[in-house]
């Protein structure tokens, strides 16, 4: 529906007007303190057990004073007592239970990393400054233990909170501002995002056809700003770049109530936000997009980073690399292992292998297949329901155990554990220009399309992931991806 009637409300205020008609009610979302505290208490509790065992591991009841040459006691219940508010501290100090962060990307992690290694690096510090002789042992074991619970504790509320934001609750209320097809882009994107919590219910369209945003209330005249704030009762207004000019956006911002949020949505598509840095010049704000880095201290690490992970998988797996052999070999006549090129970095074509998971003249069948199927033009083979797998093929590949000798071709450098999957030649003779972009990093053994909907998803959906991934990648991406990989391969969905 579309609100055209002039409220009373101006867009521009100025002076005592302005003033005069601001709400001054401090404005706060429910929903927030209340979470905010179990998370809080949930910490305490975490600390205090990690402390607490510590103390009991390593000295038992007894109180067992700290070597010292300060010239000052301490004993370690009073230490363990002092480091569990220090801990509590620290984890306040460094935002980690901020609404913005709860729930959404990997920063509540990484916060909650840097502040407990920074406690425990400046106990270290004053260790050596007042020649006290802490316990390492203590310290080894704390710091492990309380960070492990405490990210499996965060991990634990999230999946509580993403549920609940999956059923339209705990999330903040959005009032979104820009012109008609800005609008509606940023409610579709919002929509595919529930579990970042921002649920939009109304909007002001400046410009444009306003019937195309018909899943809200629409107010399409700048004088129904001032009544749409009091009607739909907003936590954030996120206003498009093109929506308003800086004089405007300054001018909406002192209609806000104290505890509401205003942002602005730039014209940033894929940009992951670790690569996008604000600079104020002259009172503007600048936005800085890092440009993607492949080469240099990055790509070293991530190749230390996959030979570490793939040696220690293969050590780890290897009894069940005996055990699919064996089966693999009684299941069907054949080779074990099956070789096909595929093309990785740079358009470079090498041998990718699988265990054996179809008959030995499956290749010699699949442009048929593609045609039945309707798909031989798209650059992305598969077969639904495909005949060519044996039984014992078809479970391996429901739970994507065939892929595991794809560890090899990580240790060869052929391959990455975290990367866009690699492809046939006549697919790659297919890509666009965009979607050749995917050749400028190795190939991986998962990916970020494989974990957010593996072969269910479209080919543009998949380019679009990959893409994404190829732009913003990062060691810290590739763990989230990596253990997204196994909760994928559990559920075996999607998979064929």
């Amino acid at each position: 529906m579309t609100h055209t009637a002039d409220r009373g409300y101006p867009w521009q205020l100025t002076g005592a007007q302005g003033w005069s008609l601001a709400r001054v009610r401090a404005h706060a979302t429910g929903w927030v303190p209340r979470f905010r505290r179990l998370v809080t208490l949930t910490d305490a509790g975490v600390v205090v057990l990690a402390t607490v065992s510590t103390h009991s591991l390593w000295f038992g009841f007894d109180r067992v004073s700290v070597s010292t040459d300060a010239g000052f006691g301490v004993d370690y219940v009073t230490f363990s007592m002092a480091l569990v508010l220090a801990w509590m501290l620290a984890l306040a100090a460094a935002g980690t239970r901020d609404a913005r962060i709860l729930g959404t990307d990997s920063t509540e992690y990484r916060r909650i990393i840097n502040a407990t290694l920074a406690l425990f690096g400046a106990i270290a510090v004053i260790a050596v400054i007042t020649k006290t002789d802490f316990a390492r042992g203590y310290l080894a074991t704390a710091l492990p233990m309380g960070l492990v619970l405490l990210l499996l504790s965060r991990w634990l509320w999230r999946r509580r909170l993403h549920a609940r934001r999956r059923r339209g609750e705990l999330s903040f209320r959005v009032l979104v501002i820009g012109g008609a097809a800005a609008v509606r882009e940023l409610i579709d994107s919002l929509a595919t995002r529930t579990d970042a919590g921002y649920r939009v219910v109304a909007s002001v369209v400046t410009e444009g056809d306003p019937s195309i945003v018909d899943d809200v209330p629409v107010y399409s005249e700048a004088g129904d700003l001032r009544y749409a704030l009091d009607a739909a009762d907003p936590d954030t207004v996120i206003v498009a770049a093109s929506g308003a000019s800086s004089e405007r956006i300054n001018e909406l911002s002192w209609l806000l109530d104290p505890g509401q949020e205003l942002v602005v949505a730039p014209h940033l598509v894929g940009v992951a936000g670790s690569r996008i840095h604000t600079r104020p010049v002259s009172g503007l704000p600048l936005i800085h997009v890092e440009t993607p880095s492949y080469d240099g201290p990055r790509r070293f690490a991530k190749r230390a980073f996959d030979l570490v992970g793939a040696c220690g998988l293969l050590l780890v797996l290897s009894p069940l690399f005996l055990v699919v052999a064996v089966l693999v070999k009684l299941g069907s006549r054949g080779p074990v292992l099956y070789g096909q090129e595929r093309i990785g970095l740079s358009g470079e074509p090498f041998t990718m292998l699988k265990f054996r998971s179809m008959v030995t003249d499956a290749d010699a069948h699949l442009p048929a297949l593609l045609a039945a199927q309707g798909t031989g033009d798209r650059p992305l083979f598969k077969v639904k329901d495909d005949p060519r797998i044996t039984p014992v093929g078809r479970v391996l590949r429901r739970y994507s155990i065939d892929e595991l000798p794809q560890l090899l071709n990580v240790v060869r450098g052929d391959m990455s554990l975290v990367g866009p999957r690699p492809q046939r030649d006549g697919e790659v003779r297919l890509y666009d220009t965009k979607a050749g972009r995917r050749l400028v990093v190795k190939p991986g053994m998962s990916g970020l399309w494989q974990v957010s909907g593996r072969s269910n998803l479209s080919w543009e959906d998949a380019i679009r992931l990959d893409l994404y991934y190829v732009e913003n990648w990062s060691i810290t991406n590739d763990v989230i991806i990596l253990l997204r990989t196994a909760r994928a391969v559990i559920q075996a969905d999607g998979a064929y």
